[in-house]
């Protein structure tokens, strides 16, 4: 679905440019990319029951940083989202912070264990949230739109 699109696109955008290597393609840009973009397609298409979706029909990014923000990491998302320096977060607190279903959706895809989902999640999040992010505020529009708008 999305989230095979939105792989590859934020594999590109990390710098990984290998997205169909599938598989436990690990901590490597083209996996944390295909991780993260997986993460975004559970969480477009439901990704959970109730509070699982995230974001408006197609764009889960600002839903994403909420659910961050109520899991009481908003300092660290602002500073993605700022011009400043990246805070950074624990695969814990993104597993803390994400609907279950979706992170073992995610970590299945990926061929990893949900922790080591969340870790790859950690250490990328940060920095794709910024560079989708440039002038400090969150983009509206499909992620797909948003990245291709920024030449990512």
């Amino acid at each position: 679905m999305a989230g095979n699109d939105l792989g590859s696109l934020l594999g590109g955008l990390l710098g990984g440019g290998q997205g169909g290597s599938g598989g436990a393609a690990g901590a490597g840009g083209g996996g944390g990319g295909n991780i993260l973009g997986s993460l975004m397609g559970a969480l477009l298409g439901g990704g959970g029951a109730g509070g699982g979706r995230a974001g408006g029909a197609d764009n889960p990014l600002g839903g994403l940083l909420d659910m961050l923000g109520k899991a009481g990491l908003a300092d660290q998302a602002r500073s993605w989202i700022g011009t400043g320096d990246n805070q950074p977060v624990s695969g814990e607190q993104v597993a803390r912070a994400l609907p279950d279903d979706a992170l073992r959706e995610v970590a299945q895809q990926a061929g990893v264990s949900p922790e080591e989902a969340a870790d790859q999640i950690a250490q990328q999040l940060p920095q794709v949230v910024d560079q989708l992010t440039p002038n400090g505020q969150v983009p509206s529009g499909s992620l797909e739109d948003i990245i291709r708008q920024q030449n990512l």
